[in-house]
């Protein structure tokens, strides 16, 4: 058939109409077969800590809402970085997903190069938090936060372990110099593990270590002293311990995250169908019992608050980041 060209300008403006609306179709439809096949966790960090911890609860609740096994792959390595990566460069079918922590935010502003941007991945939901507790040796003579950074502006200050660049209680320390003048060098280690051994061996000061690894040494061995919560309500599994906010460091808020992101161009409906998962699971009663008396608290949420979070977290850290001259040289 013989089209002239008002013929074509009319179906070439037709198509432009039923083009995106076929891609939305599409869409659609695999969003409504989603899922389909197993779900993989990235888990950027090694087994046995907090994030590994939260994810696992996360896909076994997950998984019953689903109705397809939620599989956790561990991909430890660069602070969280190489298992970033692996799913910033997957497809965007909602079947592999990142398990993602403050790094997600911080690393792009620290380090030199990254081996991707930061819209690749996508917030989706938060799971939960373990908020991380400053503590200093049994022996140590402070008995609050205050003592402790009022004794650091002494004489040559304090050595404060840390997970390395960029990790929770690498940023703790620095919003303790930046915002309350406190001498605090920190010290990187390769684990929490590490610095918290360091901490029982005297090599340093004092540290800040989530929840879920602190408590044990706190509760059930005795070894550490808290001086306080960094997070902004009290921990669940241990109320009578302070936050920093009550002790008059109003700034100091942080804990160790995680929450779920996806590679960028994941279906809205995906996006929002696992983010309703997540937060089903978090608010089992269950889940949430298990999760606080390991020190955890679930949070779940909707994909709108996760994203309001993450925005929040990337200004506020980014600033102290450059405040304390973070950067990798």
């Amino acid at each position: 058939m013989f089209l002239n060209r008002r013929h074509l300008v009319a179906h070439a403006a037709a198509l432009s109409v039923i083009a995106p609306l076929a891609g939305l179709c599409g869409q659609a439809n695999a969003a409504d077969h989603w899922p389909a096949r197993p779900i993989r966790l990235v888990v950027p960090f090694a087994a046995g800590g907090a994030n590994d911890l939260m994810a696992r609860s996360a896909a076994e609740g997950a998984s019953k809402i689903l109705g397809q096994p939620v599989i956790i792959d561990n991909r430890a390595g660069a602070g969280g970085t190489v298992g970033a990566d692996i799913v910033a460069k997957a497809a965007p079918d909602g079947y592999t997903l990142l398990v993602s922590a403050a790094g997600v935010i911080s690393n792009s502003m620290i380090k030199k190069s990254m081996p991707f941007k930061d819209d690749a991945l996508q917030p989706v939901v938060m799971i939960g938090l373990a908020p991380s507790v400053i503590v200093v040796p049994k022996t140590a003579p402070y008995n609050n936060l205050r003592d402790f950074v009022e004794a650091s502006k002494k004489g040559q200050g304090f050595n404060f372990a840390t997970a390395g660049t960029g990790s929770t209680p690498h940023f703790v320390a620095e919003m303790l110099n930046v915002k309350y003048g406190a001498q605090l060098q920190p010290v990187p280690y390769k684990s929490g593990s590490e610095s918290t051994t360091a901490v029982l061996g005297g090599q340093v000061e004092g540290t800040s270590e989530a929840s879920i690894i602190a408590l044990p040494h706190i509760l059930n061995e005795g070894k550490f002293k808290p001086l306080a919560t960094t997070w902004t309500q009290r921990i669940s599994a241990y109320p009578q311990l302070s936050t920093a906010v009550e002790q008059g460091f109003a700034d100091l808020q942080i804990a160790h995250w995680a929450g779920i992101h996806a590679p960028k161009g994941t279906p809205t409906a995906i996006l929002d169908k696992l983010a309703a998962a997540v937060d089903k699971a978090m608010k089992d009663p269950a889940t949430a019992e298990k999760l606080k008396g390991l020190g955890i608290e679930p949070v779940g949420g909707t994909r709108p608050e996760f994203v309001k979070f993450v925005d929040a977290e990337r200004k506020r850290l980014g600033e102290i980041v450059k405040a304390a001259h973070m950067q990798e040289k």
